[in-house]
């Protein structure tokens, strides 16, 4: 996926909603990065951006109508992974279920514990195993 396909799949978004989710997708990259973990796929999924890396579980973020004063990081729902994040940031982040975040468009970003949940999913396959992924 190209970065003019990113911008016209985010163009049909909200102003706030566009500019919260290029800063989530600047930190997977970032996270990708200073992690070692390597190449980042994107790619779209289920009309959501998707973020994938050998080794790991995969992450999409979208925002939804349905939801228009948010947008959303998802994971998938048969990992222990939003169970972890909620036993650790159960008071700075909004979950549901056990496959979403939910970050409010009217709030700074949760740039240090999102980075965190988006590192251990893209280590997820090395970290099942470990209690509480390790951490």
């Amino acid at each position: 996926m190209t970065e003019s396909e990113v911008l016209e799949k985010l163009s049909h978004y909200p102003e706030p909603a566009r500019e919260l989710l290029l800063s989530i997708r600047q930190l997977i990259y970032e996270v990708a990065d200073c992690d070692g973990i390597g190449q980042v796929e994107e790619s779209l999924k289920w009309g959501e951006l998707s973020y994938s890396v050998k080794g790991g579980s995969p992450v999409r973020i979208a925002w939804s109508d349905k939801k228009p004063d948010s947008v959303s990081v998802y994971f998938i729902c048969t990992t222990s992974l939003v169970d972890t994040f909620r036993e650790i940031y159960g008071k700075l982040l909004l979950f549901h279920g056990n496959r979403e975040i939910e970050i409010p468009l009217d709030r700074p970003l949760p740039s240090e514990p999102l980075a965190h949940c988006i590192s251990l999913a893209f280590r997820y396959k090395s970290l099942r195993h470990l209690p509480l992924l390790g951490v």
